[in-house]
């Protein structure tokens, strides 16, 4: 049997859940907590391999408190992409949405509908309410009329009285900042949900294939040419890399340069120049031809240290280690008992190094390319501008005027509301008046 009351309960139960939901407070605290899990995707290094985190906080917790594998548990290794990130996300959206239906649409459509007060007594309740002596209240009405329309008012008048409006526009601000932090933070989800970041070198002359989502080829990212820009003092300011980017049949679509701080954004992915690294050097031993071997990077020796260790007989015994940290040089050879014997200028002569001839070509560099492809940026700056908008909409003030003529009495009954900078409108309001009353004596 279908209980009314249980129904009448159940309805008065959803009013309050939805009354806590769309709380302004419930909003405020959200943002709070947003902002400061934000906060934390930047303190944190975020999508590194897992071992990364047991690296740096196995043996210094964070926070003092937060090893490894509970810097993993939390999700804090990819805040931005966490079930929890995106819960308050999703619970301030449906509260900014609830907000907006309870709360900013009927005022919206309170707004709209024209009051028509008919009695002086009604006007003398306004917030602003004032009586002028009149020879004439029809007349000064018809002046009143002709005036606010000069100013840009909306009218709605009758036999004796008149209603005008003017800065509506300003009740359909906090609706479009709702509905614009909506927006932005669907893109901001559906980027972090669907969005694609790798980070890559490449060699000039080496090249990258993008896939799509079904493995075919997308775009081909080409490195033509890489250079690093030194202070005098050896120090990298920039780094600039000369690119081609080819479709899926060769045929080039651009070429163009990326530099640091000025990315690439092409066909939805964003191709940013993010590091440099030295990925081979080219020696020659004795008489043979140049070879081109790859350089690993060596932490133990100090930062940005590449190094090759190389047997310097033919049964691999008598190694030496080749270091650099720049592609400048000089190359340093170290013996097997760790001493430096050497030190090698790319494109210098050779030098013997236990008992073989070693010259060092060249050293070749690599461009860090940072490749991020998120579908959610059109939504997420669409957003912004329409929270935008709302946000200098909502500062128009929204003005409402009442008059009523009593000829009986010789008065024109005048009364407003405004919903902010009621000064304002309290100042202009004389002004009118007084400019009324110069026109009753012209009569």
């Amino acid at each position: 049997m279908f209980d009314l009351k249980s129904l009448d309960i159940a309805k008065r139960k959803l009013g309050r859940l939805l009354g806590v939901i769309s709380d302004l407070r419930v909003a405020i605290g959200l943002l709070l907590v947003i902002a400061i899990s934000s906060g934390l995707g930047t303190l944190v290094p975020q999508k590194e391999p897992s071992a990364l985190y047991h690296k740096l906080y196995d043996n210094q917790p964070w926070l003092g408190l937060f090893k490894g594998d509970a810097v993993l548990g939390l999700q804090l290794d990819h805040v931005y992409s966490s079930g929890w990130f995106l819960a308050l996300l999703a619970w301030l959206g449906l509260a900014l949405i609830l907000c907006s239906w309870r709360r900013q649409w009927p005022a919206l459509q309170a707004s709209l509908r024209w009051i028509d007060y008919q009695s002086p007594r009604q006007l003398g309740k306004l917030t602003l309410a004032e009586t002028i002596a009149s020879p004439n209240p029809a007349a000064t009405l018809g002046e009143l009329e002709q005036l606010l329309k000069r100013q840009g008012w909306t009218l709605q008048v009758q036999a004796d009285r008149l209603a005008a409006r003017r800065g509506v526009a300003g009740r359909v601000g906090p609706l479009l900042v709702h509905a614009g932090l909506v927006v932005l933070m669907v893109g901001a989800a559906w980027g972090s949900l669907a969005g694609h970041r790798q980070e890559q070198f490449l060699a000039p002359g080496r090249q990258l294939d993008l896939l799509n989502s079904r493995g075919d080829n997308q775009i081909t990212v080409a490195v033509d040419q890489f250079e690093i820009e030194r202070d005098p003092a050896g120090r990298p300011e920039q780094f600039r890399s000369a690119l081609t980017l080819k479709g899926p049949d060769g045929a080039t679509l651009k070429q163009t340069e990326i530099s640091v701080n000025h990315p690439l954004r092409f066909r939805g992915i964003t191709l940013y120049q993010a590091d440099w690294t030295l990925a081979a050097i080219g020696v020659q031993l004795g008489r043979s031809p140049v070879l081109e071997l790859p350089l690993q990077t060596f932490p133990q020796l100090g930062d940005q240290i590449w190094g090759i260790v190389l047997p310097t007989r033919p049964d691999g015994s008598q190694p030496v280690l080749l270091s650099l940290s720049s592609e400048q040089g000089p190359v340093t050879v170290f013996s097997a008992e760790a001493k430096p014997i050497a030190s090698l200028v790319p494109g210098g002569e050779a030098v013997d190094i236990e008992g073989l001839p070693m010259r060092i070509d060249n050293v070749l560099t690599a461009s860090g390319i940072l490749l991020k492809r998120d579908p959610g940026v059109p939504l997420v700056y669409g957003g912004f501008g329409i929270a935008l908008v709302g946000g200098v909409l909502s500062l128009v003030a929204t003005r409402q005027l009442w008059a009523i003529s009593d000829p009986a009495n010789g008065r024109l009954h005048l009364g407003g509301l405004c919903n902010r900078n009621l000064t304002a409108f309290a100042r202009e309001l004389p002004v009118l008046i007084s400019t009324l009353q110069q026109a009753d004596q012209t009569i």
